[in-house]
């Protein structure tokens, strides 16, 4: 497990007091109550590259803020944002938020807790 400075983790605190969090099995009955429900994968290219979550789009971090107007351009859709623990997703949702989105939840766990939970994923 990674250990994670204090800085970041007090900007991941801050997010998390903004931004809703659901946990795998609410994830996965959200995507079920709702075919439309956008899940974004926010880690790193060579994290994504070795497997995600089934039925994800990638929007790493990095870039979300510059692509996600282009790949949901819906500002109410639902959107479900996962890394790899839950703590880039809630630092995600924050900035989404602020840039209008409505409806955007953290996953807590992660990619970690996705596979745990034995949830369908796609490899390589």
């Amino acid at each position: 497990m990674t250990q994670h400075a204090g800085g970041f983790l007090v900007l991941v605190d801050d997010a998390k007091s903004r931004v809703r969090e659901l946990n795998v099995p609410q994830t996965l009955a959200r995507q079920l109550a709702n075919p439309d429900v956008v899940l974004v994968d926010v880690r790193e290219d060579r994290e994504w590259n070795m497997g995600f979550a089934e039925g994800a789009i990638h929007l790493g971090k990095g870039v979300i803020e510059r692509d996600v107007e282009v790949a949901i351009p819906n500002k109410d859709a639902e959107i479900i944002l996962y890394c790899g623990g839950g703590f880039r997703s809630a630092l995600a949702g924050d900035v989404l938020q602020k840039m209008g989105y409505t409806n955007v939840v953290s996953m807590d766990g992660g990619w970690r807790a996705w596979t745990a939970a034995g949830a369908p994923v796609t490899l390589p």
